[in-house]
């Protein structure tokens, strides 16, 4: 029983010696051999303590290359002296400190519009960096290299020459790696990934320089398509004769539907009605990245509005697709009208679309009797069309488009009765998300109209109005021959799934039937959500004409959910 009691007090005084040390904690100081300006110790950024003597060496050992890149390259660490238990010094002799380095290159490996990117002094043979920024401007160039072919080059610098006053030059050496191409692409995890999209519209292709910086870029283009999604950064293989390119992607659901359908049954007709809306979007089904869209609105009285479009991108793996639309709106029992587009379409660029079609209307008159005033008629028109979207991604889930651009001219005629006026139509939709931080972002967007005849009738106006154009104001409740609407909101996301936004939409609209011109706006807030059910909208805004009073019963709740399959 004594030497088990032994035993444990010599445990305890063990144990209570080794934590004692452990726990105890490490200071260093500096000295050199003149006094160590204020501001150069605050860049050294020294730790306050140290846990034991290795983190604490290791530091000593950092300092001298940390005193290089600040100017001081005669820096040398004469002492590391030991003061008493838990305190050190470092002994260091500096030397000289020199400012600038004056750095010779040719032109031929670089233009002055790279070096502008470094260096703000720049002749047609040298440029200057200040000392402290010669690491980050060799990466840099190394990278402006790589991006040409060049993946193993390095820029360093050398034959060093002292010019005097604190200044020194050099010159710039470029060692070329072997010039590298992508030669073969390779897909992981979705091999049934429609490999025109990566041609066209990310611009991936066999035969281009390899620049990792664009592979990423390129990569992200892909992530904003919404089917597919990138498990991991694309990687390269190098081999002594090829360079093999491996994306990772994973296939996503982007089915989309929305909708909430009711019925009942007309008072005076005693036939089925339906109302609601129904909003359903088929996407890469085929995995040939086809879409079908399928859009259904009725209030059950006043207004029926149904479209149906298909695209089909890169037909026969080329740059051209087709695209076609049916629309048709019906206004309670003053006229339907209905819609066809055909276009062609052409991937100029990764982010641009350009396209060539036609449209046509016919329309027809439903009342029984001519109303005074109200000019709706049966005509046909036919327009030939042109135009083009500009698209730039970003990776944000929420909103994964930073900029959009899309025109659209039209130039036709319309027919009636015996009569033909030829018309010119114009659309334009310009929206940018201006990100001042990661939670908060300023989104605009103009959407303009305009239809430029002799002659107008109701049922070929613009019909705009709702949570798509201006809010606060009933769905296409607005008939205009020119509109033009600017959107904006102040959107603070808390994380990932949740954000808050404002509403303040302002809007001017033209109609010529009835000699009307008018200014609009309307103020609110909104919610969105990334639920599991999909994305959920609930805005509530209060629309306002030019000249009239401020009413609540003008505040209009939009609520909307897409949902994903």
């Amino acid at each position: 029983m004594k030497n088990n009691c032994t035993l444990f007090l010599l445990l305890n005084i063990y144990s209570c010696f080794f934590f004692g040390i452990q726990a105890q904690e490490l200071s260093l100081s500096l000295k050199a051999e003149k006094e160590i300006p204020e501001g150069v110790v605050d860049s050294l950024q020294l730790p306050a303590s140290y846990k034991d003597f290795i983190s604490l060496k290791n530091e000593t050992d950092t300092l001298h290359l940390k005193l290089q890149r600040m100017g001081f390259i005669e820096s040398e660490l004469l002492q590391l002296k030991k003061e008493n238990d838990s305190s050190y010094t470092a002994a260091f002799f500096l030397g000289r400190k020199y400012n600038n380095i004056k750095v010779y290159y040719s032109e031929k490996d670089f233009s002055k519009k790279e070096l502008q990117h470094v260096a703000s002094q720049i002749d047609s043979s040298y440029f200057i960096l200040p000392f402290e920024t010669i690491p980050t401007a060799l990466r840099k160039l190394t990278a402006y290299r790589n991006a040409k072919g060049n993946a193993f080059a390095r820029v360093r610098l050398t034959a060093f020459n002292n010019t005097g006053a604190g200044n020194l030059s050099a010159t710039l050496l470029i060692e070329n790696g072997k010039l590298r191409t992508v030669d073969s692409i390779v897909l992981k995890g979705y091999e049934k990934f429609p490999k025109s999209y990566l041609k066209y519209y990310a611009g991936v292709r066999k035969g281009k320089l390899f620049d990792q910086k664009k592979l990423l870029a390129q990569n992200e283009n892909l992530n904003s398509l919404g089917f597919v999604s990138s498990i991991k950064p694309p990687e390269a293989l190098f081999r002594e004769d090829s360079t093999t390119v491996y994306f990772y992607l994973e296939k996503e659901e982007n089915n989309l539907f929305d909708g909430i359908l009711g019925f009942a049954t007309d008072e005076e007709s005693q036939k089925l009605t339906f109302n609601g809306y129904l909003n359903l979007e088929l996407n890469n089904n085929l995995n040939y990245g086809e879409q079908l869209l399928i859009n259904y609105k009725s209030d059950g009285e006043k207004q029926i509005n149904f479209k149906t479009k298909l695209t089909l991108p890169y037909l026969f793996s080329s740059p051209f697709g087709l695209s076609g639309e049916l629309m048709i709106f019906k206004r309670d029992s003053t006229f339907i009208t209905t819609e066809q587009q055909l276009r062609s379409t052409y991937q100029l660029d990764t982010r641009s679309t350009l396209y060539v079609g036609y449209k046509g209307y016919e329309s027809s008159n439903l009342l029984d009797e001519v109303i005074a005033g109200i000019p709706i008629e049966d005509f046909t028109s036919r327009f030939f069309i042109f135009g083009g979207n500009y698209k730039k991604p970003q990776n944000r889930k929420l909103f994964p488009v930073k900029t959009a651009i899309y025109l659209d001219m039209g130039i036709g005629s319309r027919k009636q009765k015996s009569e033909s006026e030829d018309q010119i139509g114009f659309t334009s939709v310009i929206s940018n998300i201006f990100n001042l931080n990661y939670r908060n972002s300023l989104f605009v967007q103009n959407s303009t109209s305009a239809l430029f005849s002799d002659s107008y009738l109701i049922n070929e106006l613009f019909r705009f109005g709702g949570i798509n154009s201006i809010r606060g104001f009933d769905e296409n409740s607005i008939d205009a021959s020119l509109f033009s609407v600017l959107n904006t909101e102040y959107r603070y996301q808390f994380n990932d799934g949740v954000y808050l936004h404002s509403i303040i939409d302002v809007g001017y609209f033209e109609n010529q039937t009835i000699s009307l011109k008018e200014k609009i706006y309307s103020f609110g807030l909104g919610l969105g959500l990334n639920t599991k059910a999909g994305i959920f909208r609930f805005n509530i805004a209060n629309g306002n004409r030019q000249n009239t009073p401020f009413n609540l019963t003008n505040t209009k709740v939009h609520i909307s959910i897409s949902s994903k399959f």
